[in-house]
């Protein structure tokens, strides 16, 4: 390792606490930026920072930021607008749903209707039909009965006329001839 013995030996100048610099190259004076005899400069290249900096942002940044808040202000009102659009397609779906619905239950109505009255027709004439088999049956029936009631009082009269023959048999001992029975059997009727 080489080293040097004149950089060796030196040192770094030290600050002390009023910020100056001792050295012989520097001159003993203050740190520049604290030094009042330095303000106008620094403050004439403050006024051309900010004027250049003001500028930077009035034509490239400023116009960016506008730029893309517009893009996004144009997106967000088409996101609106389609939002808009799909609910008035939405409520005009959910209206004809309603609609086609009321129609299919005013049908389903109408066919339950006639489906009632199809079949109040339909029992209506078998009720008639049976109604016509009944009274059908019942004058048949009436008609047999009429003509056993005939047949039974025709033999009433001849189980009279036999009994009451029989009774007077018994009672006087002898036979009446039928005919003097059948009369008083008549007679009593």
């Amino acid at each position: 390792m080489f080293v040097t013995p004149g950089y060796a030996q030196e040192e770094a100048p030290a600050l002390d606490e009023a910020h100056t610099v001792e050295g012989p190259e520097h001159g003993g004076g203050s740190f520049p930026p604290f030094d009042a005899s330095t303000f106008p400069s620094q403050i004439l290249w403050l006024a051309i920072t900010f004027g250049l900096f003001y500028l930077f942002l009035k034509r490239a940044v400023l116009p960016r930021i506008g730029g893309i808040l517009e893009n996004r202000h144009g997106r967000i009102q088409q996101d609106l607008d389609q939002a808009s659009r799909l609910q008035e397609e939405a409520d005009a779906a959910v209206a004809a749903y309603e609609q086609e619905l009321t129609d299919a239950r005013a049908k389903a109505n109408v066919i339950g209707q006639e489906a009632r009255d199809g079949a109040k027709a339909s029992a209506e004439t078998a009720r008639k039909k049976v109604e016509a088999s009944l009274d059908k049956k019942l004058g048949d029936a009436e008609a047999h009965i009429a003509s056993i009631k005939a047949a039974a009082m025709k033999e009433v009269g001849t189980i009279a006329e036999d009994t009451a023959g029989a009774i007077v048999q018994e009672l006087v001992g002898g036979k009446l001839d039928k005919g003097t029975i059948a009369a008083a059997v008549k007679a009593v009727r």
